[in-house]
């Protein structure tokens, strides 16, 4: 039954969408040294929700994940920068903020996920 709230498939989506904009950060922060690298950026994510999803749906980021639905990849792009004189489009400031970024956005979602929780305790425990 509370699978079905929307407010825990959003939570969850958001963790998922700060997840992918964390491990494509750190491919770029490791790949900073790399002649010809191209850096990537992650589509935000309500851009993502509703290009990929619509705005009243959730795909599935991996098998199993939101009652077996076929995983949907989250789209990155080639970031448009200046790049140095070996080719490589990464700058470690940006990954910097965009990890922080990333973090924000999974804290944020856990919050949401907690709070959702404690009010269904809650209103349980008291009806």
């Amino acid at each position: 039954m509370f699978q079905n709230l929307d407010i825990f498939k959003t939570a969850m989506a958001l963790a998922q969408h700060a997840g992918s904009q964390q491990s494509t950060s750190a491919q770029n922060i490791a790949n900073a040294d790399t002649p010809g690298y191209k850096a990537h950026d992650v589509m935000g994510f309500a851009e993502m929700m509703q290009k990929h999803a619509g705005p009243d749906q959730l795909r599935a980021t991996r098998v199993g994940h939101l009652m077996n639905r076929t995983p949907v990849e989250i789209p990155t792009t080639e970031r448009r920068e200046s790049a140095d004189p070996n080719g490589n489009s990464v700058s470690l400031e940006t990954e910097m903020l965009t990890a922080v970024d990333a973090k924000r956005a999974h804290d944020l979602s856990m919050a949401v996920y907690r709070s959702t929780l404690n009010i269904l305790r809650t209103s349980i425990s008291r009806g």
